[in-house]
């Protein structure tokens, strides 16, 4: 393929197309981009971006014509498909997921301009969808991103397979990164621990309660990982970037391991509260905080927060389904270090440094000094 002229006024690097960028994993993207010297273009419904040097694209994902129209006057060098919407099924997320990858594809083919075109997906390629999460035979751990696609019907492998169809006809390369749970800053993100876990300990201060872990025995002893958005993000360049990363997927986390029975107590040190770990059974937060969004409302008040609205803060469903496994998970991440990506984080650090700059905007309040 021939590589494309750069549209007027495009930098240097390229012309990136985030898609999904104002969820955690396309604004840490958006931002890194913007400081390496790329054009931005941050496609999302609102149509908006807190990421200085952005350029707003108002689309909705799941309208071709909408996507059509918005992206027709642009020239994306690269683009970067962050974004999903959970559907009440997994037939109707194959088809909703899909087609919103086929038809970002469809609507910057008439351009000639993409080079490369990257997919975020997750460790349910390995675990299985929602409906069938880790039934029947689930390979062991860590995750290897050669292991075989399972039996039951899956959104990513459908997202995949518009990938790969999209790079044969029209010639682009092409990465897809499998993160584990992200860990970031997206106010409004509906899948978003750091910030649950942040607003689950102001809840809990506010009633004079301990900082109850939601989760399973298995998770509570057993070894995880998880995935900060800004070393995503620095994968998600390096394999747009790099030759020998092209047509690849990729497992992406931060590089460490630990047990929540470990990593419990010090959150919840750092938040102001006390930390009380698994007892006999599962104690999710969709229980514990059933009706918690009243106290929040007022803490908010009080406290002059950003968000009155708790479901914009926290999704206990989300983490309570991380944390609520019954199975080891975790990845292995030899095939990106051995294509020369070396990048690593602190879990733990990663959350304290989310804590802190949720408590500098307002979004969480810090814990009395």
């Amino acid at each position: 393929m021939t590589s494309p002229t750069p549209s007027p006024g495009a930098s240097p690097s390229g012309t990136a197309l985030v898609v999904g960028a104002t969820g955690i994993a396309g604004r840490a993207l958006s931002r890194l981009l913007v400081d390496e010297g790329w054009q931005v273009l941050g496609l999302s419904r609102r149509g908006t971006s807190d990421v200085d040097g952005v350029v707003p694209v108002l689309a909705d994902l799941t309208d071709a014509a909408s996507l059509h129209e918005a992206l027709a006057a642009h020239r994306p060098t690269h683009v970067f498909v962050t974004a999903w919407a959970r559907q009440a099924t997994e037939a109707e997320n194959i088809r909703v997921n899909a087609g919103m990858v086929r038809d970002v594809l469809e609507a910057v083919r008439p351009a000639g301009s993409v080079r490369h075109v990257a997919l975020l997906t997750g460790l349910k390629h390995y675990l299985g969808p929602f409906e069938a999460y880790g039934q029947g035979e689930v390979p062991d751990t860590p995750f290897h991103e050669d292991e075989a696609r399972l039996d039951h019907p899956n959104f990513y492998y459908a997202q995949e397979d518009e990938l790969f169809a999209g790079a044969q006809r029209d010639g682009f390369t092409w990465s897809v990164h499998r993160a584990h749970t992200i860990i970031g800053y997206a106010l409004g993100n509906a899948m978003n621990m750091g910030q649950t876990l942040a607003a689950q300990a102001a809840i809990c201060r506010e009633r004079g309660v301990p900082m109850v872990f939601p989760g399973s025995r298995t998770q509570w002893d057993g070894v995880t990982d998880m995935t900060d958005a800004g070393l995503l993000a620095e994968q998600l360049l390096w394999a747009a970037t790099t030759p020998a990363a092209a047509d690849t997927a990729f497992n992406v986390a931060n590089g460490d391991v630990f047990r929540w029975r470990w990593l419990w107590p010090r959150l919840a040190a750092r938040l102001g509260v006390e930390a009380e770990g698994y007892d006999a059974e599962p104690r999710p937060l969709a229980e514990q905080m059933v009706d918690a969004g009243p106290v929040w409302a007022a803490l908010a008040e009080r406290e002059s927060l950003r968000e009155r609205d708790l479901d914009r803060v926290a999704s206990w469903w989300h983490t309570d389904g991380d944390l609520g496994r019954e199975m080891e998970c975790l990845t292995d991440l030899a095939r990106s270090r051995a294509a020369g990506f070396t990048g690593y984080r602190s879990t733990l650090a990663c959350f304290l440094d989310l804590f802190d700059r949720l408590e500098a905007d307002g979004v969480v309040p810090a814990p009395p000094v």
